[in-house]
């Protein structure tokens, strides 16, 4: 049977998945037209926490989509989530945009890069020599040290621009510290929000996106199916070295809905979706 056939929620990341920049992508539409009729959930699910949720409704709006917030997971609302759970109104140094600054104001926090409890890194294309100090400083003195995701780069329309895990290493270099928690993709608390958020068992979930070592992982850390699309960072090279290899391969959105929609639909007990044809070695693998 098809590993695809029990999937009642895709977590579909979005820079490179979904859209490159301002433009989105082939298929979109026509694989949220189809998860809607199928009855499948679906959450946006990006790592890329230099905006709040509202922000990428809006954005998604404006290339034609209707989608709302409360659709949306960034790995910024993530983690402050996360640190609200283990140490609510804390004095947080949020070292990322102003609308990370904001996610946590609004998660009852208190923004403050004098004397932090805690110390946050996330996204943000502004960082300069001096905050790049004060972080290090901060991370060499022992403070609990959380990152918001681990990409090494950020798609764009023209290429690919350094991301956090870039920042991560470079401040490993200069304190021998690596974050005490990463929360994003493919760590555990993000998959668990996001089964919460889509009222879902995790292992009914799957992962389409196009990073192996943040996308294509979660099937490893859930364990969740996974669909790689190579419409972003990933190239097929870069698959034949990976220890993360996905349940299937596809170039974009618009080829998973070609092949989802091709295949013979085979109900689930709580009703059917089209799945797609042919797995990967991963699948057969794990068949055997």
């Amino acid at each position: 049977m098809d590993r695809l056939a029990t999937v009642r929620g895709f977590l579909l990341d979005m820079d490179g998945t979904v859209y490159l920049s301002d433009r989105l992508l082939p298929g979109t539409a026509a694989f949220l037209d189809y998860t809607r009729r199928a009855g499948i959930r679906v959450l946006f699910l990006t790592n890329n926490s230099s905006r709040h949720a509202a922000h990428y409704a809006e954005k998604i709006a404006a290339m034609g989509l209707e989608v709302t917030p409360e659709q949306i997971l960034t790995s910024g609302e993530a983690t402050a989530r996360y640190l609200q759970r283990r140490a609510p109104g804390s004095r947080v140094a949020v070292f990322g945009t102003p609308s990370l600054e904001e996610e946590f104001r609004q998660h009852g926090f208190t923004l403050d890069m004098k004397d932090p409890a805690y110390v946050v890194l996330g996204f943000d294309q502004t960082i300069d020599y001096a905050k790049l100090t004060l972080l290090c400083d901060l991370v060499r003195a022992g403070l609990p040290y959380i990152a918001t995701h681990p990409d090494f780069n950020c798609p764009t329309a023209t290429g690919f621009i350094p991301d956090i895990g870039a920042i991560i290493a470079f401040v490993e270099a200069s304190t021998g510290r690596r974050p005490d928690a990463v929360i994003g993709k493919p760590n555990r608390p993000i998959i668990e929000m996001a089964a919460d958020r889509l009222q879902l068992p995790v292992e009914l979930l799957c992962m389409v996106g196009d990073r192996l070592y943040t996308d294509v992982a979660m099937g490893q850390a859930a364990p969740i199916k996974t669909v790689l699309v190579l419409s972003g960072e990933t190239k097929p090279p870069d698959l034949a070295e990976s220890p993360f290899q996905p349940d299937y391969v596809c170039a974009d959105l618009a080829h998973l809905t070609a092949r989802l929609t091709a295949a013979p639909a085979r109900p689930d007990p709580d009703g059917g979706a089209a799945t797609a044809d042919r797995p990967t070695q991963r699948d057969r693998s794990a068949d055997r």
